[in-house]
């Protein structure tokens, strides 16, 4: 019998990757989301590519009453963590709506989970946390710096939620992925980044400039201490990074685990700059690319890319997807099916 694997925030960008890949597996995703910041139209695509309308609930993850009820309706095998407020940018303008949100949602869910005796997590974290490492790249083991934004401070403290959770209650299986920059789309071009209003990442408002939506793309600072003094980054292809959350969920399954809280870095272990990807974009588009120097944006990392080989070694996954293809893929997206 199929294991029902609950996925919050199931409509949004990594999410519904995610459900093609738990679909793939051989898993049942069930989807909770308030399409705060997706869309409904995402239901109708993931069916196209799967063949079937996965089971979905229009709730809000921090609504306790509505997510009990999905528990008490079904057994809940596994759960996938995504739904929260993701931009690094918005963040630091309005900060306490992400420190209400990420955080009240995450722990409305740990509580749901524990008075179902649901006892498998895994949780969306991100390389933000690393704030301004003195080295790189930087491992699991490597020291947390101040965070540089809001955003990045509720997966600091939701991480440290998931820990004291687990040593509280022994029975929960949680493991944090900290993913680095995920790009890219389904090959199938029918999901992919298609973020509301004006995009507060860098791919898909190169996208939409080189598709004439937009005039220019604004290049945020060219004064870091990097070598073309744009910010690194450590960019994953978007169906990759899902692979990664089946096979976590997966080692929990098979008892793989070596204790009931671990943790994973889940990146390519390459990092590229701002001007590497838009030179990149354009040999793969043949398309020029406006665009302009401005100045640094608050709440950004200068650099930071991920050591693998724990996740290689241990969880079994690698990347296998190059920035080539990852924006390839991303620009047949825009072309395609981002309409």
């Amino acid at each position: 019998m199929k294991k029902n694997i609950l996925v919050t925030g199931g409509l949004g960008y990594i999410g519904s990757h995610t459900i093609v890949a738990l679909h793939e597996a051989g898993f049942n995703p069930i989807i909770i989301d308030n399409c705060s910041n997706s869309s409904y139209n995402f239901l109708n695509r993931i069916t196209k590519i799967i063949g079937y309308v996965p089971l979905y609930y229009s709730y809000d993850v921090c609504d306790k009453k509505s997510l009990d009820s999905v528990f008490k309706s079904h057994t809940i095998d596994g759960v996938i963590h995504f739904a929260a407020f993701k931009s690094v940018g918005d963040s630091v303008i309005n900060p306490l709506q992400y420190y209400r949100n990420n955080l009240d949602s995450l722990v409305t869910l740990l509580e749901v989970m524990q008075e179902n005796e649901s006892a498998n997590l895994i949780f969306s974290s991100s390389c933000s946390l690393y704030g301004n490492a003195k080295q790189q790249p930087v491992t699991e083991e490597t020291p947390l710096e101040k965070s540089q934004s809001p955003y990045a401070h509720t997966k600091q403290v939701g991480e440290e939620i998931i820990i004291a959770t687990c040593l509280a209650n022994p029975k929960l299986k949680a493991i944090s992925l900290r993913y680095f920059n995920p790009i890219g789309a389904h090959s199938s071009a029918l999901i992919g980044e298609s973020p509301l209003g004006v995009p507060s990442n860098l791919i898909p408002y190169l996208t939409q400039v080189a598709a004439g939506l937009r005039d220019e793309l604004l290049v945020h600072g060219n004064d870091y201490d990097t070598p073309d003094g744009t910010c690194i980054r450590d960019y994953i292809h978007v169906v990759d990074l899902a692979e990664a959350h089946v096979m976590a969920l997966q080692r929990i399954f098979d008892g793989k685990h070596q204790s009931n809280y671990e943790l994973f870095n889940i990146g390519t272990g390459k990092g590229s700059s701002v001007l590497e990807c838009i030179t990149t974009f354009e040999a793969v588009s043949k398309v020029n690319v406006k665009y302009k120097i401005g100045p640094r944006r608050a709440g950004d990392i200068v650099k930071v890319w991920a050591d693998t080989k724990k996740a290689n070694t241990v969880l079994g996954w690698e990347a296998k997807l190059d920035l080539k293809s990852m924006l390839e893929s991303a620009w047949k997206w825009q072309l395609e099916g981002n309409i």
